[in-house]
């Protein structure tokens, strides 16, 4: 008996008990009120302003309403420090500021006496915050010390500025083909990543929206302007573009830099012009002193070739060329082209026999030199056809009629004598007339003046020994060469600068 009144009044507890935990929660009287909100803290007005009840950081600030969430974007650049050109990329160092507009946020009618919620990453946790990522983007991080570098704060009417130092390694594909004189221009690009341009649109800042410290300073670069933009980039999902398909709004920041041709100059190209004028000193040197000129051109090369190794291991293996490279090709050519002259003037200079030139001058004496037995052969060719020659030849055919004919017929006949070497020695007299005998001395006179050794008044031939003709390659080579030289430097350096 005493059992069941124990059981009769249990089971009313357990049962009320039950009904109890069945009632529905109201979430009015849960939902902490924001009255009287500048008696509260900044954390508890917070914590009531931003509560689960009354706000989902989740959701877009305009959900409800369907306008699109414009963001506002401003940037402070610290630092900018361009890397090695075979890295292609840059290090920079930054804040960026958001700006939007959240009406779930704006306080003014709950704490008027409220100016301004900051926060930092806590309040970051709570809140709504557009989700942007950098597409040329090789590493990124949050910059500070204890704690990282991100604060926010919300204003009465419901604009919250979100802002945040950071540094990033960002790729820049450099056009090379004007290097060291080359102008680079790259960009840090902000995209959205969840919203597409439907539903958000980003934006920059209309007064300054980029700003650079005036305590920033390059090395290898000038800064030469920089500028803004505003695109939207099409998310393809297939390629893993964006985080959807769509049209997604993009911000760029550019900045144009000009590569400092200081330390090239001072480091790279005088000295190869220093190089390249050492070469050319073979050619005060003696044609046949052959180890001082192969020294001399060897150790120009291997010195001129090391240099420019040295300046090419900070460039990127690319497939067209470079002007760095064209110099090096033109300066290799010089000094290359000093050692082939003298090869040339060497090999003239052992020569032994006399070469015959018909002028003096650079089209004779090359063509002597490059082909001695052609030019030889064609020179006897010209002398058994010039009209001296025949001459000499009509002479002695002359003679031998005149001597073959001991007696013309005329009127007053002079005795001649003539001796001839023969078996009885004798001597043999012929008759011939005194008209005859002038004409005869006469041609004589013309023969002996035409068949002489001594060459005529307008004959040009002449003779230069090899020695001669070296000598004369080197003492043109040292006016031809840097003459060269100059005429490559105007044409080169007005391609770099110029064009």
């Amino acid at each position: 008996m005493m059992n069941l009144n124990i059981l009769f009044c249990v089971i009313p507890l357990f049962f009320g008990k039950s009904t109890l935990g069945q009632k529905s929660k109201d979430p009015l009287l849960e939902c902490p009120s924001l009255e009287k909100g500048d008696t509260y803290t900044q954390s508890e007005f917070l914590s009531r302003l931003a509560h689960e009840c009354r706000y989902d950081r989740l959701l877009l600030p305009t959900y409800q309403t369907g306008d699109v969430v414009f963001v506002h974007a401003s940037a402070y650049v610290y630092f900018i420090q361009p890397a090695e050109a075979h890295d292609l990329n840059f290090k920079l160092h930054f804040l960026l500021q958001l700006r939007w507009t959240d009406p779930r946020l704006a306080y003014a009618l709950y704490s008027p006496e409220r100016t301004k919620i900051i926060g930092e990453s806590d309040l970051r946790s709570r809140v709504w915050i557009p989700h942007l990522y950098m597409s040329n983007e090789q590493s990124s991080s949050l910059m500070g010390t204890d704690s990282k570098d991100v604060l926010i704060s919300i204003a009465p009417d419901g604009e919250v500025l979100f802002s945040r130092r950071m540094q990033a390694v960002l790729y820049c594909w450099m056009n090379l083909q004007k290097f060291p004189f080359d102008v680079q221009k790259c960009s840090m690009n902000l995209e959205s990543w969840k919203y597409n341009a439907s539903i958000l649109r980003l934006m920059w800042e209309k007064d300054n929206p980029v700003r650079l410290s005036s305590e920033l300073h390059l090395t290898e670069y000038s800064l030469l302007d920089y500028w803004t933009n505003e695109s939207v980039v099409r998310g393809d999902i297939v390629n893993m573009r964006l985080g959807g398909a769509g049209n997604y709004s993009a911000l760029k920041f550019t900045f144009k830099l000009g590569r400092e041709v200081g330390y090239y100059l001072m480091d790279y190209f005088i000295p190869s012009m220093m190089i390249v004028a050492m070469s050319w000193v073979t050619f005060w040197l003696q044609a046949d002193a052959s180890a001082p000129r192969i020294t001399l051109g060897t150790s120009t090369m291997l010195s001129f070739i090391t240099l420019a190794s040295s300046q090419a291991k900070t460039l990127p293996k690319v497939s067209y060329i470079k002007a760095s490279e064209i110099w090096f090709l033109a300066c290799t050519g010089f000094i290359f082209s000093a050692l082939v002259e003298f090869a040339f003037v060497n090999t003239i200079w052992r020569r032994k026999k006399v070469v015959n030139l018909k002028k003096v001058n650079s089209k004779y004496i090359l063509k002597s030199t490059l082909t001695p037995r052609l030019a030889r052969k064609e020179m006897q060719k010209e002398l058994q056809s010039s009209p001296q020659l025949s001459k000499s030849r009509s002479c002695s055919s002359l003679n031998q009629e005149t001597s073959s004919d001991p007696a013309g017929p005329g009127f007053n006949n002079y005795l001649t004598v003539h001796s001839f070497p023969s078996a009885l020695n004798l001597p043999t007299i012929t008759t011939q007339s005194y008209d005859e005998l002038v004409r005869s001395d006469r041609r004589n006179h013309n023969c002996a003046s035409e068949g002489s050794d001594e060459p005529p008044k307008n004959h040009t031939w002449t003779q230069m020994t090899p020695q001669e003709i070296a000598t004369w390659i080197d003492k043109r080579s040292r006016v031809l060469f840097p003459l060269l030289f100059v005429f490559f430097n105007i044409i080169y350096w007005t391609f770099v600068y110029c064009l």
